[in-house]
């Protein structure tokens, strides 16, 4: 889950995004972005529709893989205000590296950085050696 301070808080805290923001669209989503200076990291709101899918299950399931989605991507460093919204329900049901060049696409279009892949070994740390 995304921490409490990469969150906005309050009912016109989208307000400004809303109006000054540029847009990335795509078929299934969108993402409105504008840099904040007055901060010094990011937040994301991912905003899913009763008309996207009647039942909260699926939409809080495409919310909180949109918000997985961005924590383990965007630079913590990065000042960015960021509205995620999505259009379909097919988000619910894409696999995860779908969704996640779905998302990531849209992130790299609106040059907003991301985090270096870091190499983590899986497994074994140092095989065996054999004498």
């Amino acid at each position: 889950m995304i921490t409490r301070k990469n969150r906005f808080h309050g009912y016109g805290s989208l307000k400004h995004v809303y109006q000054n923001g540029k847009v990335v669209r795509g078929p299934l989503s969108s993402l409105k972005y504008i840099r904040n200076e007055r901060r010094t990291t990011y937040r994301v709101a991912v905003v899913v529709s009763k008309k996207v899918h009647k039942s909260a299950v699926v939409r809080n399931r495409i919310r909180r893989r949109i918000y997985e989605i961005t924590r383990q991507n965007i630079a913590a460093n990065e000042p960015y205000d960021l509205v995620i919204t999505a259009y379909s329900d097919q988000l619910a049901s894409l696999t995860s590296p779908e969704l996640n060049g779905e998302i990531i696409s849209k992130l790299k279009s609106a040059h907003i950085l991301l985090k270096p892949k870091e190499s983590v070994p899986r497994g074994i740390v140092k095989p065996k050696e054999t004498t």
